[in-house]
């Protein structure tokens, strides 16, 4: 294997690492999830979280022994932009644009995109993401439960089908199954170098380019994978459990289900703070009462929790 820009450095570079993307805006969100990061990291794992140069203060005293704070300029500089693109802020474009070329770095071979909104909820290590030492699982779904929700169909479904079959027609992967993950997912740094090399360059395209016609930057690498077949391809469901609007995470909390009923299936949960952000850091582990609070009047959860006092009285 021809050396990678970390090994001409000396750096160390790493079979599985895991990549955070944020900014001053997530700040909350990224503390704590590098609080659980800490506590539930059994392999002893490196984390970077990539920032922009102007908030690198901000996330300074969240470097570690495990965890590398760095400018996105240094991880991706002539690949950022500057305007929209895509339909995307330059802010979530350029989100994009580190994910898929964090691997020009060399410092890992493979890396677990995370969210600055994500908990994790159990110990985690190599195996968790790793099939061997050389080939990462791959998560690759239909979400066949999200395009049955009226809500989620209505609002997202329909544009982000038809954007990732968008995709699938440039990369020529002829495949009538859509599969794809909305994140946090892993990434082999070889298949994104496959990428840029044999579908990004002979087109005269930039990473920009990709996002500009379809901003979807895991399914480009889920449908890349698909279509190049680089590496094996040990399908795997979400690592993490997303709710992406209110009506899904206000059944999980009157399903009664907490965290430690996720940790048995999931690394971590998000709770989508593109639509939760309005009620500050919603936590996915409160008690039903705590946990229904940014979703109800004060009238409401008044009424909530004299029910629940009331039946633990009659218990008693």
């Amino acid at each position: 294997m021809e050396p990678t820009a970390a090994d001409l450095r000396g750096e160390r570079v790493d079979s599985i690492a895991l990549l955070l993307k944020s900014y001053a805006g997530d700040l909350a969100y990224a503390q704590r999830l590098v609080e659980s990061f800490h506590r539930f990291n059994a392999d002893g794992l490196t984390l970077h979280c990539v920032v922009p140069a102007a908030d690198l203060g901000l996330f300074a005293p969240l470097a570690s022994s495990s965890v590398v704070v760095t400018a996105e300029e240094e991880v991706s500089g002539p690949c950022l932009v500057d305007h929209p693109i895509g339909g995307l802020r330059v802010g979530y474009a350029n989100q994009e644009i580190v994910k898929l070329s964090f691997w020009e770095t060399g410092r890992a071979a493979n890396y677990f995109c995370v969210d600055s909104d994500a908990v994790f909820l159990r110990p985690f290590g190599v195996d968790d993401f790793m099939r061997d030492s050389a080939t990462p699982y791959t998560v690759l779904v239909e979400d066949k439960d999200l395009k049955t929700e009226p809500t989620y169909y209505r609002q997202h479904w329909q544009g982000r089908e038809e954007a990732i079959r968008r995709i699938m027609a440039l990369v020529e992967l002829d495949d009538p199954v859509m599969r794809t993950s909305h994140g946090h997912q892993v990434f082999s740094s070889a298949v994104l170098k496959s990428f840029a090399r044999d579908f990004l360059a002979p087109r005269g395209w930039s990473y920009a380019d990709a996002i500009d016609a379809s901003p979807y930057e895991f399914s480009w690498y889920a449908m890349w994978l698909q279509k190049s077949k680089l590496i094996p391809i040990h399908q795997r469901e979400p690592f993490v459990k997303v709710y992406h609007d209110e009506e899904q995470h206000l059944a999980a909390i009157l399903s009664g289900i907490g965290p430690e009923d996720l940790a048995r299936a999931y690394l971590a949960v998000v709770v989508n703070s593109n639509y939760s952000r309005g009620s500050g850091v919603v936590s996915a582990s409160a008690d039903k009462p705590a946990a229904l609070a940014p979703y109800l009047s004060y009238g409401e959860l008044a009424r909530l929790a004299m029910g629940k006092a009331a039946r633990s009285l009659r218990r008693g």
